[in-house]
């Protein structure tokens, strides 16, 4: 039996062969040394979390939201629900908000759920999987596994706004959340303590309707990794992950910048921490290569004594 038993939402972007397909191998891995068992919720669907780009309505959204934790309800009672996307994280936790705290938004929820033979209960607790890391298992206990520290990578901390604000992590400042400084310390690596971008919005939002605005966000981003002598970004979202990663190409383009900053996930730095190679962190699927951190996942690690 495993150490912890978690339902498991994978979301749009972090489910194999998606965008963000590195970022569920990686956490494959980081969980199976930590002894955590992520059973995905039974057909499970999309969160909503951009449905309003297309016109749908509040209520739409909530369903959507009310039907995965019915499903989580009906098929894995009492395990909290685990999101690694920070958007699925936040649009579930706000639509359960919403759901809990509205009598006739839940009514009317439960009534489309009634068709599909579903209701929502509200028993089910919705958390982001650094939420589980730091609260469940702490950072002492995620520094235990480690067998190859990330010695030698600096690491700018990049939280982005969808987990931090408005619910953010427990404890944590909204200016200046330290939980990615202390897992890159957890892991062996040096954190870049003064990055001064880490809260800023990435504008993914405004990829395509205000293309001009949202690479200005990225270039002030990475420009600041920059600037702390950063060697590569950690985040906890795939949407700043891609994002951040992707555009770096055109803003060299239009600023005539050199830009070429590794984008990682903090599961894949504890992966490599914990012995995994660069295929179990999923450091095969990045379009800017963290060639540092594939260095240290490419060693054989140390004989244990």
């Amino acid at each position: 039996m495993a150490k912890k038993e978690y339902a498991f939402y994978p979301g749009c972007s972090s489910q194999l062969k998606a965008s963000a397909a590195n970022y569920l191998v990686s956490t494959s891995s980081m969980c199976k040394t930590l002894d955590i068992k992520l059973t995905p919720i039974p057909d499970w669907n999309c969160c909503g979390a951009s449905i309003s780009y297309a016109g749908g309505s509040e209520l739409s959204r909530l369903v959507l939201n009310a039907r995965n934790f019915a499903l989580s309800e009906t098929h894995l009672p009492g395990q909290d629900m685990v999101a690694t996307c920070a958007a699925c994280w936040l649009g579930a936790r706000e639509s359960k908000e919403k759901l809990d705290t509205n009598a006739q938004l839940r009514a009317d929820a439960n009534e489309a759920l009634k068709e599909a033979g579903l209701q929502y209960q509200g028993k089910t607790p919705v958390r982001h999987m650094v939420e589980v890391l730091i609260e469940d298992f702490g950072y002492a206990e995620l520094g235990k596994p480690v067998v190859k520290p990330l010695e030698g990578i600096k690491f700018a901390g990049y939280v982005g706004c969808q987990t931090n604000r408005p619910f953010g992590i427990a404890g944590e400042s909204f200016e200046n959340p330290l939980y990615l400084d202390k897992l890159v310390e957890t892991v062996g690596g040096e954190a870049a303590t003064q990055y001064e971008q880490k809260v800023t919005c990435c504008g993914g939002a405004l990829a395509f309707s205000e293309t001009e605005k949202s690479q200005k966000q990225i270039k002030d981003i990475v420009e600041s990794a920059y600037d702390q002598k950063a060697d590569m970004i950690v985040t906890p979202c795939p949407l700043c992950q891609a994002n951040v990663e992707v555009y770096q190409s055109e803003i060299n383009k239009k600023y005539g910048t050199k830009l070429a900053m590794p984008v990682t996930y903090y599961s894949q730095l504890m992966t490599v921490a914990y012995g995994g190679s660069t295929k179990e962190a999923g450091l095969d699927g990045h379009i800017i290569q963290p060639t540092k951190l594939q260095e240290i996942a490419d060693k054989p690690a140390p004989a244990k004594k």
